[in-house]
């Protein structure tokens, strides 16, 4: 009786809540400053405040002219100024403009700001590094602390900030959870041995954890616990790789979509997810962030928008490993089969090759880690990569093995701990779940969707091998 008064209560309350509820969803218009990218749509004629960050001035004999922008889009304001106040900016000002917006005459703008007040909150000395040239992508990375205000990387956080809203945006339409697993581990889910470990500052401490830790290369494991009850999971975080390399692809520090999905069981189900997830953002990005996209097609890659449309346009191709290696061999390249796919060979086969996204189905298991799914050969795995052209591996997913004895065995195979992965066999003693997931780089997917060569340029602060300096 208790309990059906305490429901019965509840759900008067809910009705309540819900009859007089207040929505506050949105802050008042005049709670925060009103960023530029609002501004610039703002009546003409009537007073305003511009606050932002100087880029140019130009003083001429009867009139001057300023640039600012505040990072809310790529074009900023241009104001009107008298050249007595405009002797007083210079590039890198942190300033708060009042004025009106008036009708511009000019042809790269079709408003501006006639400034009848400047007031400067933030000096900026002879010494400040960015000016209106043009600067290298390297000059850049070695003031990565400035670099934000530049066009190119103001434009890269927008596009990245698009980027994270419409991954959740999917994950929550096909009912989805997001979920945030530990970045302290005890395992290392790929086996490579490619891990930081844990110390503490006081180097005589014994171990923190009671035994070596790690920081996480890899989410999946822990998601997979999750997936064995709650189907749908994802989540969206850092992830850790000790790699001692130089290379334009690679961070000691990125950040990793990964997803689990149980009740499938078919490798066409997962990659055919894939694939829909990602023209999805792709389309969510043209549709939300065109001109920052359109700002890289015209500075970066003229061919940047032609090749997002045909990404959308066209199917992903499907191609075996067995088939891979022998169109490597057939073009000269020295592999054999049950070796693994090099950067070479994978952006060959999907820039050279297909020019198109491709994925590389059932590799041999002796070359992929121990939890992917046995196929009926014995010989193969059901496992995908992506690969993208100009990039190489975007994706790697599979089938998890939910078999309890063959995944007892991989793990021995492996030469790794019984003991160590003895809560991941768990999952398969108490309700096993056909299953499977994948993990997509976010870095490489915004090198994509930008054009950009570099993997450095597409995160705030990038962490590689003797890398660390911000």
């Amino acid at each position: 009786m208790g309990s059906y008064f305490i429901k019965r209560n509840s759900l008067n309350k809910l009705k309540i809540f819900h009859k007089n509820k207040r929505l506050y969803s949105k802050l008042p218009s005049n709670a925060l400053p009103k960023t530029i990218k609002n501004i610039i749509s703002s009546p003409i004629g009537v007073e305003i405040q511009v606050n932002g960050w100087i880029r140019t001035v130009r003083i001429q004999k009867n009139v001057s002219f300023a640039s600012i922008n505040d990072g809310s889009s790529i074009k900023g304001l241009q104001a009107i100024l008298s050249k007595e106040d405009a002797k007083k900016l210079t590039t890198g000002t942190c300033v708060r403009l009042h004025g009106v917006l008036v009708d511009s005459i000019g042809r790269e703008q079709i408003r501006e700001l006639q400034v009848s007040k400047v007031e400067i909150l933030g000096e900026c000395d002879s010494t400040y590094p960015l000016q209106k040239k043009n600067h290298s992508m390297e000059f850049l990375r070695d003031i990565t602390h400035l670099r934000f205000r530049s066009n190119i990387f103001s434009a890269i956080l927008r596009i990245r900030n698009s980027t994270m809203i419409g991954f959740q945006k999917f994950f929550q339409e096909n009912e989805f959870i997001q979920v945030h697993t530990p970045l302290i581990t005890t395992s290392d889910c790929e086996g490579g041995g490619e891990v930081f470990k844990l110390t503490t500052a006081n180097t005589t401490q014994e171990e923190f954890f009671g035994k070596p830790a790690y920081l996480t290369v890899s989410g999946q494991l822990h998601a997979e616990s999750i997936s064995s009850y709650v189907p749908r999971v994802y989540s969206i975080g850092p992830i850790f790789r000790a790699e001692n390399s130089f290379t334009s692809k690679h961070l000691s520090e990125f950040w990793m979509l990964e997803s689990e999905i149980s009740f499938i069981t078919s490798l066409s189900d997962l990659y055919n997810f894939i694939e829909n997830l990602i023209k999805y953002i792709i389309q969510f990005l043209l549709n939300n962030s065109y001109q920052d996209i359109d700002y890289f097609n015209q500075s970066i890659d003229k061919n940047l928008l032609d090749r997002l449309e045909n990404t959308l346009k066209h199917p992903f191709i499907i191609m075996s490993y067995n088939d891979a290696i022998d169109i490597l061999k057939k073009n000269s390249f020295n592999i054999s089969f049950g070796f693994p796919l090099q950067s070479d060979h994978e952006k060959f086969l999907s820039t050279t090759y297909c020019n198109s996204p491709l994925f590389v189905i059932n590799y041999p298991k002796e070359i992929k880690p121990f939890y992917m799914r046995l196929n009926d050969d014995n010989k193969t795995v059901a496992c995908t990569d992506l690969l993208f052209p100009k990039i190489g591996e975007l994706v790697g997913g599979s089938l998890r093995e939910e078999r309890y004895s063959i995944l007892e065995n991989n793990i021995l195979i492996k030469g790794l701990s019984l003991e160590d992965y003895k809560w991941y066999l768990d999952l398969r003693k108490f309700g096993s779940v056909p299953h499977g997931g994948f993990g997509m780089g976010i870095e490489r997917f915004l090198l994509y969707i930008t054009g950009l060569d570099n993997i450095k340029d597409v995160i705030p602060f990038p962490r590689s091998a003797e890398n660390c300096k911000f």
